[in-house]
């Protein structure tokens, strides 16, 4: 714990460092010892407030068996997206029917009461710490930041369970009633929106300073409340629960539709654009291996490293390692328009089954390795059969034809892997223009949510065009046909970013994607060069309707007999 605080406290660029990290970890200090009326620095409660901000999510190959030391894999690879290159892996529990209530890859309970309760800790007990004294506002500060991430723990256990235990400020002890009840979803949903409308004037407006990047500023409040309310006037929880006990459809949505609820989500996305602060980078990888830029709102900081790069390029470059842990679907490359922003199924397009990557939408560059494509200075990237990168055989490669690029620098004319930051982004503001189309199509505004897909696309590349399908969107949508389009740009814009996973279970739609064949691109190359690309099942997946909430851990109901478990379980 000690070595894993002083590590993160290196990488984040906010913490000052001090000699009395290094001297006792929190553990073996006395509550009296950490929160200290004479500590005028506040160092250890500064430690505490650092170590709060390692429980803010990171999606990088995370999921992975207990105990397994390796990397894990992208959510991404449990939904339609992606598939582990590596067979038997845990994260396909989600797309193959064995998930339970024991066996659970993303099961976050436990781990989100441990932050809840040392964010109540600290709140309860920092006030005596006389950092004000030499920097005022300090301690309302950090206050604001311990709540932030308090709700961002709820949230991300509510978009997973439903409602759950709330435990407020309360700081729960062994001797403590420990038999709480879950809070309906409504509740915890009011919850959360209060605590993002009390902190929102709490923290620190932008711009920081640079030495304040990666701090928990106003906008986070502002996105939080916009997700949370984005989540909440979905399909799955704004009354198309898959309950049929009405105690557990209320405590896993809201019992009825109000489609109100999709006027007040708005109002939240609106209320975030209009402070004015964030905008889309120049470029679209830009936003993810720079530190320090326009569109992120809240990225989970780390030290500058290459791990990416080595977890998931193409096998077959060896110096430098790569492993290729991530397969990437033909369901995925084939979302991607060309670019002229036409879908490949437009006859208009100018797509060639033949030469399948020339002309596509740039964004596809940015996300995924494809046969041919340039990388290290060496060769291209040769995911054909008998390829270097798809040698065949039982080592680990690619079972799609294809390898997860995005969060990568520019290495193609590089030699070997530099470090550079890969800080997983939490909010940004590209995914503020997708809600806000999202919300804008769902309360019958559906003209208006053309502006932030265009912005979305003219950063994209995808070229302007004439007439009815200006950047490749038609004119006079539908709602039906626009839902169904911004479904498409969010998959496209936001993937391996843990977006789509939960996306198909707010929309309902993993029943219809979930349930069939995922597929590959085979790759042959003739003596002469030439190559043929032939579609090919690569696995057959399984989704149950009682997926789309997950189930409480087992081990939880047991302890606490007053948790009802949810519909299915």
């Amino acid at each position: 714990m000690k070595n894993k605080v002083i590590i993160f406290m290196i990488a984040m660029t906010f913490m000052a460092s001090c000699k009395k990290y290094e001297e006792t970890p929190l553990q073996g200090l006395k509550k009296n010892n950490i929160y200290d009326p004479l500590d005028k620095n506040g160092d250890y409660a500064r430690q505490v407030l650092s170590d709060l901000y390692t429980s803010l999510p990171d999606g990088f190959n995370r999921v992975k068996a207990d105990g397994d030391g390796s990397a894990g894999d992208f959510l991404d690879a449990g939904s339609d997206d992606a598939l582990p290159s590596r067979l038997n892996k845990v994260v396909e529990y989600f797309s193959n029917g064995r998930l339970n209530s024991t066996n659970n890859p993303d099961d976050n309970w436990a781990n989100a009461y441990r932050a809840i309760r040392s964010a109540n800790d600290f709140l309860a007990n920092v006030d005596v710490v006389p950092v004000d004294a030499n920097a005022p506002n300090t301690i309302k500060y950090w206050k604001a930041e311990a709540r932030f991430i308090r709700a961002m723990n709820y949230f991300e256990m509510i978009k997973r369970y439903g409602g759950v235990p709330l435990i407020g400020d309360q700081v729960l002890s062994p001797d403590s009633d420990l038999q709480i009840p879950r809070s309906t979803f409504a509740e915890c949903v009011n919850y959360l929106i209060s605590e993002c409308d009390a902190i929102k004037g709490l923290l620190r407006t932008e711009p920081v300073a640079d030495s304040d990047l990666g701090r928990i500023t106003r906008g986070c409040a502002y996105a939080l409340k916009a997700r949370v309310l984005l989540y909440a006037a979905s399909p799955l929880y704004n009354g198309g629960g898959i309950a049929a006990d009405p105690v557990k459809k209320a405590l896993a949505g809201y019992p009825a539709y109000d489609a109100s609820r999709w006027t007040t989500a708005l109002n939240a996305v609106q209320d975030l654009i209009n402070l004015n602060v964030y905008s889309l980078t120049s470029t679209f990888n830009g936003v993810f291996i720079a530190r320090k830029n326009t569109e992120v709102i809240l990225a989970k900081q780390r030290a500058k490293t290459f791990d990416i790069e080595t977890n998931n390029a193409p096998v077959g470059y060896t110096t430098p390692l790569s492993n290729g842990f991530t397969s990437p679907t033909q369901e995925l490359v084939d979302a991607f328009p060309m670019a002229n922003g036409l879908s490949i199924t437009d006859p208009a397009s100018g797509y060639s089954a033949s030469n399948p990557y020339v002309g596509r939408d740039k964004r596809l560059d940015n996300t995924v390795f494809y046969n041919g494509m340039k990388w290290l200075n060496t060769r291209n990237v040769e995911t054909f059969e008998g390829g270097r990168d798809k040698p065949g055989g039982v080592a680990v490669q690619t079972r799609t034809g294809y390898y997860l690029k995005k969060y990568m620098a520019d290495f193609s004319t590089a030699t070997a892997y530099a470090t550079q930051d890969h800080n997983f982004i939490i909010f940004r503001y590209g995914e503020v223009l997708l809600d806000y189309a999202e919300c804008l199509n769902e309360v019958g505004r559906t003209a208006d949510a053309y502006a932030p897909l265009i912005a979305l696309r003219t950063r994209a590349g995808i070229t302007a065009g004439t007439g009815a399908n200006a950047y490749g969107i038609k004119t006079g949508l539908s709602q039906a046909d626009m839902r169904a389009f911004i479904q498409n740009e969010r998959r496209i814009e936001m993937a391996f970013e843990e977006q789509r996973f939960w996306d198909i279970r707010r929309w309902k739609t993993a029943g219809q994607l979930l349930n069939g064949d995922l597929h590959g691109n085979r790759i042959t190359r003739a003596t002469s060069g030439a190559l043929t690309y032939v579609p090919y099942t690569v696995a057959t997946t399984t989704f149950s309707p009682k997926y789309y909430i997950m189930p409480i851990p087992y081990a939880e109901i047991v302890r606490n007999r007053k948790l009802v478990q949810n519909e299915g379980w």
